[in-house]
């Protein structure tokens, strides 16, 4: 890491904390694990510290899924505590959904940074457009479809969220208003998601990520006692404190905005991400 002065770093930890904060509070907001706030800064961190092209998305990904398990279970907590989960359909999901979880640490061993900027594009200009422009009206369904249906998309949800680091929130919030339910359920329901995406997720990408780091042993943030695997532990440890003190109080807030309110938010975040990736693709 020569090269990097001490000024830069103190800088650097400043934002990870800032950036963390920002995590944990769009986590109880909005339900999401706050991958998309997570992925970019590391992303600049790790080529400051000169990660490899060829590994520093993974290692974004990886990261962020590992920061996001205890943001997840706490935002969960506070939205449980207030009985707006639905906990019939995150049992239906758990085990599709950790299997679609480790198939996409698979893939993301071997995908290009455009694949997860790609998927970042439509996922969240898709629900951007459901949540802004959208109607009652536009509806799959007045109830949640059967088993069949509920296994593929869970299933699809984890592979998607693997691939793009999050915690499956605006998947499956994208999902459930389809379906009639009330953006506030599937925001709290969402929530409960984050935790069966990020901890199998997170040991995905350690162990994608182990052969890896042996391929590069002249980088120091891939390597132990930095990294494990795909998973940097100085990012975990600067993101964590952070997230975790911020996510109940956007559980909070959630629940004191109105329905459209939230909506209108929730709507307006994914359309940035969008247009940030869209962006970066075209660039």
């Amino acid at each position: 890491m020569s090269g990097i002065t001490m000024f830069e770093i103190i800088w650097l930890a400043i934002a990870l904390l800032g950036a963390g904060a920002v995590t944990g509070l769009l986590a109880g907001v909005f339900g999401v694990g706050g991958g998309a706030v997570i992925v970019p800064v590391l992303y600049e961190l790790f080529r400051m510290v000169g990660v490899p092209e060829e590994v520093r998305m993974p290692l974004c990904v990886g990261t962020s899924l590992a920061i996001i398990i205890p943001t997840s279970i706490r935002s969960f907590s506070a939205h449980k505590a207030k009985g707006a989960v639905d906990m019939t359909i995150l049992r239906q999901w758990a085990v599709p959904v950790v299997l679609g979880v480790l198939m996409g640490s698979v893939i993301a061993r071997y995908a290009s940074p455009d694949l997860f900027k790609m998927v970042f594009v439509v996922v969240a200009g898709i629900s951007a457009i459901r949540l802004l422009f959208g109607k009652d009206s536009w509806r799959l369904g007045l109830d949640m479809p059967g088993k069949l249906i509920m296994n593929a998309y869970g299933w699809l949800i984890g592979v998607l969220s693997s691939l793009m680091g999050i915690g499956g929130g605006q998947l499956s919030n994208l999902f459930m208003t389809f379906y009639g339910r009330p953006i506030h359920q599937a925001v709290a329901t969402s929530s409960g998601l984050g935790v069966l995406i990020s901890i199998p997720g997170a040991l995905g990408y350690i162990y994608a990520g182990w052969p890896r780091a042996a391929e590069y042993p002249d980088v120091a943030a891939l390597q132990f006692p930095l990294s494990l695997g795909y998973v940097s532990l100085v990012g975990l440890i600067l993101f964590v404190p952070t997230s975790v003190l911020t996510a109940p109080l956007g559980a909070r807030l959630a629940h004191a905005l109105s329905k459209r309110k939230l909506e209108v938010a929730f709507g307006i975040f994914l359309l940035l991400i969008s247009l940030r990736f869209l962006i970066s693709l075209v660039g």
